[in-house]
């Protein structure tokens, strides 16, 4: 009995493993795509300036596109900024961070850049944790039970949010 205990114990907990493993894996998956669909946009934007540009030359009369032009710019930095998120979505979940000085792609717990030896800074993330994780293990005043709940809230949104 014992023995068919300790199966079923091992069975499930490959079971989570390979589902949290999938689960990641199809997030990873998504993302890209939507990093390729976004590249795509760009590239779309990119002829056409391109266009306006060149039909702006062949035209007699000057017409004034720089208005345009600064829009479709505005658009393209606009999706390079979806872009980096989604990308550094994707190294949160391969448990990796980007140095900020170097931006090597380094485990999330490195403390110093094995590549330049800068120092990380904290992660947002983890001093959130850590905060919430000290709030767990405090007593908490009468007075104070309603920030704490807050607190907690945020948390709970934040993770929300990164999954």
């Amino acid at each position: 009995m014992d023995l068919l205990y300790k199966i079923g114990q091992t069975a499930s907990k490959t079971y989570k493993y390979t589902a949290d493993k999938t689960c990641k894996m199809a997030k990873k998956t998504k993302i890209k795509m939507n990093i390729c669909d976004k590249k795509a946009d760009i590239n779309d934007i990119y002829l056409e300036i391109g266009r306006k540009v060149y039909e702006n030359h062949i035209r007699e009369e000057d017409i004034d596109i720089e208005d345009e032009i600064i829009d479709l710019c505005e658009e393209i930095d606009y999706l390079s900024q979806e872009i980096e998120e989604s990308r550094m979505e994707i190294l949160s979940l391969r448990n990796k961070k980007q140095c900020s000085n170097c931006f090597a792609e380094i485990k999330i717990e490195y403390q110093f850049c094995p590549s330049c030896g800068q120092k990380q800074n904290e992660n947002e993330q983890s001093r959130n944790d850590k905060i919430v994780e000290r709030l767990d293990n405090s007593i908490i005043d009468d007075e104070n039970k309603t920030e704490a709940e807050i607190v907690r809230k945020e948390k709970e949104e934040t993770d929300d949010e990164n999954e």
